[in-house]
C-alpha cells in the first residue's frame, strides 16, 4: 500500500484501503482514505471498553514480533496509559512461534485481569490452545485478527470465550448491515466477512460524495470526503454512519463479538471515537 499509493498520488485519483498500519494515512497523501480502523483509532476504542465496561485494572500484553504486531502493541500501551490500566507484561511473540507455553507461563504469574492477545491467526490460533492447556481463565480480548474464522478453525474449541474488536461484521444488528447479509447470502450461498463489507462500503461512499459533488472527479472526491460524514440512513450502502478526518482515517461504530460453540456473536456496540 505504501508503493502503490504514491502512484495513485501522482495520478490524483482516490485510494481507498482496508489496511489498518497506522504508518499509512501518516504520510500525508491526500488521496488515501480508510474502509477500516487504524491501529490509533482501534486501539482506544478498545482500550475505552475495556475501562467502562470490563472494569479491567490491569493487562498482560502479548504481541507478535513485527511491524503490525509493534504498531498495535504501541497503539495499545498509550490507549492503556491513558485509561490508567497498568501493564504488568509486555510480551513478544517471532512470527511462526510453534511453542507459547513460556510466554503463557509468565501471564499467569502476573495475574492480569485482562489478557490483550494482538497476533497473526496462526500464532493466535496457537496461542489460543496454549492458554487452554494451561487452564487460563483470565479474559482474552483482541482485535479481529484474534476471532477471525480462520483462528477459529485452528484454535478448535479453545478459541471460545475470546473477545475481539471489529469494525465490520455481518452480525452486526444494524438495519443496513442486515440487509446486506441477507442479500450476500442469497447472491452468493455464503456470509461475506469484514473484507467483503469494506469494499461494498466504499463503492457506496464514492456514490455518495459523488452524488453530493454532482460530478465525476477524483480531485473533488477527495477533497470532498476530508471532514465529510455520511449518513447510512440515507445511504444504506455504506452499512454504518461514517466520517472522515483530514487525514482519510475514518471513524464510526463498532462491535464487541464473543466466539461461543465455533461462532461469532456480537455482545456489544462501541460508540465512535468522535462520540461524547
Amino acid at each position: 500500500m505504501i508503493v502503490s499509493m504514491g502512484e495513485t498520488r501522482r495520478a490524483e485519483v482516490t485510494n481507498f484501503t482496508g489496511g489498518e498500519a497506522a504508518v499509512i494515512t501518516q504520510q500525508g497523501n491526500p488521496y488515501v482514505f480508510r474502509t477500516s480502523f487504524t491501529q490509533a483509532t482501534s486501539m482506544p476504542k478498545l482500550a475505552r471498553y475495556l475501562k467502562d465496561q470490563m472494569k479491567a485494572k490491569s493487562v498482560a500484553m502479548l504481541y507478535t514480533n513485527n511491524d503490525f504486531g509493534k504498531g498495535g502493541r504501541d497503539e495499545m500501551a498509550k490507549a492503556l496509559a491513558a485509561n490508567d490500566i497498568k501493564v504488568l507484561a509486555d510480551l513478544s511473540t517471532d512470527p511462526g512461534q510453534i511453542d507459547f507455553s513460556t510466554v503463557v507461563l509468565k501471564t499467569k504469574q502476573v495475574d492480569p485481569d485482562v489478557i490483550f492477545a494482538y497476533l497473526t491467526e496462526e500464532e493466535g490460533a496457537r496461542l489460543l490452545r496454549e492458554f487452554r492447556k494451561q487452564g487460563v481463565t483470565k479474559p482474552i480480548v483482541g482485535e479481529t485478527t484474534i476471532i477471525g474464522q480462520k483462528v477459529i478453525e485452528l484454535a478448535g474449541d479453545a478459541s471460545d470465550g475470546t473477545l475481539g474488536h471489529v469494525g465490520l461484521t455481518p452480525d452486526a444488528p444494524q438495519p443496513a448491515v442486515k440487509a446486506f447479509d441477507a442479500k450476500y447470502l442469497a447472491e452468493y450461498k455464503q456470509r461475506s466477512d469484514h473484507n467483503g463489507m469494506k469494499g461494498y462500503s466504499a463503492v457506496y461512499i464514492v456514490k455518495a460524495m459523488t452524488e453530493k459533488i454532482g460530478k465525476f472527479d477524483s480531485k473533488a472526491l477527495a477533497a470532498a470526503l476530508h471532514g465529510a460524514k455520511i449518513s447510512a440512513k440515507d445511504n444504506p450502502g455504506v452499512l454504518l454512519d461514517v466520517s472522515f478526518d483530514a487525514h482519510g482515517d475514518l471513524d464510526r461504530e463498532s462491535f464487541i463479538v464473543k466466539v461461543a460453540n465455533g461462532k461469532q456473536q456480537v455482545i456489544a456496540t462501541v460508540p465512535p471515537l468522535g462520540a461524547k
